[in-house]
């Protein structure tokens, strides 16, 4: 038997006999003639066959198999994975790739149920619950295309940059970043552990012991109630870390460029199926992106006729939508780095500014929404330690993150970014709920 060939190779393909394997996703039968499109993991091909609708002869070993080959078309349910040999037909009236295959033989591997749970205009969370099937869709599994392109495109940068890749663990002894939203288990003896927030302080560690630059891309997890479109319990992080920097600006740079990398990988890639599939033509960003600080930030917002409600000094949903808006008439720009947040608003490892006493970090927002903070941290203990008790924690529950600067540390920054955002916003989707693979909130835990 022939190879399989992938639909996307059809079309290079002389005419003649070929195998094709995939599920079927509809099905026309009409009284001379069936059509049969069959997606499998790079596109859709049309199957076609002259219907043999009549019994005949015992003696006409060829008539049978022909009316066996029309029923068993005709018994076939969406969602059925079946293998075809056929031959490869060239035509450019095929709406569908200009090629055809007409059906010699049909082997079913998987029959479907006949009637299928979840329909094109189905909500959200009932897609949710038949998540395998509503990934059938070619624009989802574009999304992943994507994903894994976005991420190669990461890496590549970081690779070639000699970064080395990290894998942190995700059970932790005491929390990375605060006591607030955290999973606890009761697995250790005579001990209590938690669910990474971050690889924040296992991050800062490999500054400690000399490997400079790394990164990271792997779970992260929040017991956050939210129940936005923006929020999960369980998402991908990415995470880099650089050592000998001199400002939270060397983090920036080096993520402005990394993100030109991903985007323009992105377009080069897949530019022409997310403007067909999405509607959004893939904007690469250029670099340097634009950088406003907080104060001036809300100044702007509020010149705008919005008055940010929220007390603690920081842009709220709205307030990130405006500044973005802002950046985007005033300098065509879709991204925006807001700088020099006070301390209050910021984690305890963040260093501060010895003159205005600011922190030396950033948010970047995409769109409207923010997808990143990233900061240069404090190196010095006997400051990390005075910085952890302003915040109201215990530095001996943080004794074991507070060694890796009691013996040596390079002045270093770097950034978490959430990529189910990144992938939402570059897509135009409402919810990363539909870039996520398997969504996991306060209310979704299967399947």
């Amino acid at each position: 038997m022939s190879e399989r060939v992938l639909v996307k190779q059809l079309k290079s393909l002389p005419e003649g006999p070929v195998r094709v394997s995939g599920w079927v996703e509809t099905v026309r039968d009409q009284k001379k003639v069936q059509f049969v499109i069959l997606r499998d993991e790079t596109g859709a091909v049309q199957l076609v066959n002259p219907a043999t609708r009549e019994a005949t002869d015992d003696a006409d070993a060829a008539a049978s198999v022909a009316l066996a080959l029309t029923e068993e078309i005709s018994a076939l349910a969406s969602g059925t994975f079946l293998t075809v040999t056929g031959e490869l037909k060239h035509d450019e009236r095929v709406k569908l790739g200009g090629v055809e295959i007409k059906i010699a033989t049909l082997e079913v591997a998987a029959a479907a149920n006949p009637e299928t749970p979840i329909a094109a205009d189905s909500g959200l969370d009932k897609r949710m619950d038949w998540r395998f099937l509503d990934l059938r869709q070619a624009r989802n599994n574009l999304i992943f295309r994507v994903q894994t392109t976005f991420e190669h495109a990461l890496r590549t940068y970081w690779v070639e940059r000699d970064y080395i890749e990290i894998h942190s663990p995700k059970l932790m002894a005491s929390p990375s970043e605060s006591n607030a939203e955290l999973f606890s288990l009761d697995y250790f003896e005579d001990k209590t552990a938690y669910l990474a927030q971050s690889p924040q302080f296992f991050k800062q560690m490999a500054q400690s012991a000399g490997f400079g630059k790394i990164f990271e891309i792997a779970p992260a997890f929040r017991a956050d109630p939210s129940f936005t479109s923006r929020h999960a319990t369980e998402f991908t992080s990415v995470d880099a870390e650089i050592s000998w920097i001199d400002s939270h600006e060397d983090v920036a740079h080096m993520q402005e460029e990394l993100l030109q990398t991903a985007f323009q990988a992105v377009k080069d890639t897949h530019g022409a199926e997310i403007e067909e599939l999405f509607g959004i033509e893939v904007q690469v960003p250029a670099v340097p992106f634009p950088r406003i600080p907080l104060a001036e930030a809300r100044q702007i917002v509020a010149d705008r006729g919005y008055e940010i409600p929220r007390t603690d000094g920081d842009l709220d949903p709205e307030g990130e939508r405006q500044i973005s808006a802002y950046v985007q008439e005033t300098y065509g720009h879709q991204f925006v780095f807001i700088t020099d947040y006070h301390p209050e608003i910021r984690a305890f490892y963040h260093m501060r500014d010895a003159e205005t006493g600011l922190t030396k970090s950033y948010d970047l927002l995409f769109k409207g929404v923010e997808i990143t903070t990233g900061a240069q941290r404090e190196h010095r203990v006997d400051v990390l330690i005075e910085q952890a008790k302003e915040k109201g924690l215990d530095p001996a529950h943080l004794d074991f993150y507070l060694d890796f600067f009691r013996y040596g540390a390079p002045p270093h920054g770097g950034f978490g970014m959430g990529l189910a955002r990144v992938l939402m916003l570059l897509l135009g989707e409402a919810s990363i709920r539909e870039v996520t693979y398997l969504f996991r909130g306060p209310t979704r835990l299967a399947p």
